[in-house]
Parts: structure tokens; C-alpha cells; sequence
């Protein structure tokens, strides 16, 4: 049973970090409807003055940050001394928990497409030690269609599974889908959207633009259709935690006492715990 969508989200251009221009689609107003997916910002152009000046070192604490790229190329670097390049199919799933600082900058390409989610931490983990995980597009599984293809990143469609993530179980598929319509099952009571990345698409019977967000409703599944074009679509999927957000810029805690510590720690020098 299908129960259509809740509430659309379009993306509107935006500029972050040393300049680089992206689409911001979900953000401080999608918090509760959103819940537990704080941030979802898209990176498409083909022009690397867009993007080249990336995200220099900065501070993150109490959330996950989910990096995906369909196409392009993207160092980083963190305070635990991890560094690498994310690639085309690739992702970087970190884990700020207590505290970390780091760096990602996006190299030339022809083309730069992908996002990064904001994953918010239940309240008993806002403080577990950082973690850094690398996801290669060999770690990812795909489910071949006959008019497309599913790569799960994490999760699990059709038998085909991804990545475990190491705190919320998130679910996170990347559809491809050059005509016709695909069904996406649902979990009972966790919260799922659909990100159109490329071209428009029609759910549930209705058209939809691309760089949208749509919340979906209560039902066990949902049906995503190409219309005119092929359509790529992102299915996210993940438990509410529907507790207290405090949010400050890169740092997203409980209660303002404790983002109010964590910009305290920031000037003292005592924001690494681990």
C-alpha cells in the first residue's frame, strides 16, 4: 500500500564552506518533519570554479556526515589522522560524535554530482568517539532491474545489501531508473524521503521537479516513475529520535547548555576528547 507524499522540499542555490556552490534542500525548517536527517545539501555542475575551493578544516560534534558522489572526485582529511579520495560511487561516512575536524576538497572534473546528509546522534551517543568509514563503490551492492539498476549504500533492497552503519541504521539507495516505474518498500514508523538529483520524476501519479525532497507517507511503499527522461533518485531511510535539538552552526546537540560547552571547548582547545 502506497500512501503517497507527506511534504515537498524544493532546494534552493546556496553557497557553503569557501564558496562552494551547491543546492540546500533540507535544513533548520525540516528538523522535526525530518527527523533524524538534519541537513541534505546537492553538489551538480560542471564547472569547477563552482566547487574547487572546497570545505578547509573545520569542527563537527554530535552528528554523522553521509558524503556520496555519483561523479566527480573530493579529498579529505580528518583530526584522526584519516585522509583519502572519495570517487565516483564512493562515500565517506563520518562519525563527528565527540568532536573532529575536518577538511574535504573537491578536484576538478567534468562533472560534480552527489550530496552530503546530516545524520543527527541520539542523545546517549552525541558523545561516542569519532570514527571515519570509507565506503567504496565495491562495498556497495547493486540490484540490476530490467529498466535500471539500485545501488544500496546501506541497508537493503531486494536481498541486496550495502554498508552497515555503525549507529543509526540508515537506509540509502541510489535509483536509477531509465523508464517505467520501480516499488520501494518501506519501513513501518522510520522516517523516508526521496531526493530527486536528476530530472524530474512522478510519484504516486504526481510529477515532481528535480533538487526536491519528498517526505513520504505512512504507507509500506512507494512508487517512483521516470517521466519524460531517465530519472536518478536518492530513497533515505532512518529511525526519529524526536528529541531536543540545539544546532550551531557544524555542531548539533540536546540542549544550548551543552552546544554552549561545545563552543567553549572550541575556544579552550579541549574540543578533541579522543
Amino acid at each position: 500500500m502506497t500512501n503517497g507524499v507527506r511534504e515537498v522540499v524544493r532546494g534552493v542555490p546556496a553557497r557553503d564552506g569557501a564558496g562552494v556552490h551547491l543546492t540546500r534542500v533540507l535544513g533548520r525548517d525540516t528538523v522535526e518533519s525530518f527527523d533524524p536527517f538534519l541537513m541534505l545539501d546537492s553538489f551538480d555542475s560542471r564547472d569547477p570554479e563552482d566547487y574547487i575551493k572546497g570545505f578547509p578544516m573545520h569542527p563537527h560534534r554530535g552528528i554523522e556526515t553521509l558524503t556520496y558522489l555519483v561523479k566527480g572526485e573530493m579529498e579529505h582529511r580528518d583530526s584522526l589522522g584519516n585522509s583519502g579520495v572519495i570517487r565516483d560511487g564512493g562515500a565517506q561516512w563520518m562519525t563527528a560524535g565527540s568532536g573532529i575536524l575536518h577538511e574535504e576538497m573537491p578536484k576538478a572534473a567534468e562533472r560534480m554530482l552527489g550530496i552530503q546528509l546530516w545524520i543527527n546522534l541520539p542523545s546517549g551517543e552525541k558523545m561516542a568517539e569519532p570514527e571515519y568509514f570509507d565506503i567504496t563503490e565495491e562495498m556497495t551492492g547493486v540490484a540490476e532491474l530490467e529498466n535500471g539498476s539500485v545501488r544500496v549504500v546501506a541497508g537493503e533492497f531486494n536481498g541486496v545489501t550495502g554498508v552497515k552503519p555503525r549507529h543509526l541504521q540508515v537506509t540509502f539507495l541510489d535509483i536509477g531508473l531509465e523508464s517505467g516505474s520501480i516499488e520501494i518498500p518501506k519501513k513501518p514508523g522510520e522516517t523516508s524521503f526521496l531526493f530527486l538529483l536528476e530530472a524530474d520524476a512522478i510519484v504516486d501519479g504526481v510529477n515532481y521537479q528535480e533538487k526536491s525532497a519528498l517526505l513520504l507517507g505512512d504507507g509500506d511503499s512507494i512508487k517512483l516513475d521516470a517521466s519524460n527522461d531517465p530519472v536518478r533518485a536518492l530513497f533515505i531511510q532512518g529511525p526519529p529520535l524526536r528529541e531536543g535539538i540545539a544546532w550551531g552552526g557544524p555542531i548539533v546537540m540536546n540542549t544550548p547548555k551543552e552546544l554552549q560547552q561545545a563552543y567553549l571547548d572550541l575556544r579552550n582547545n579541549e574540543f578533541i576528547r579522543h
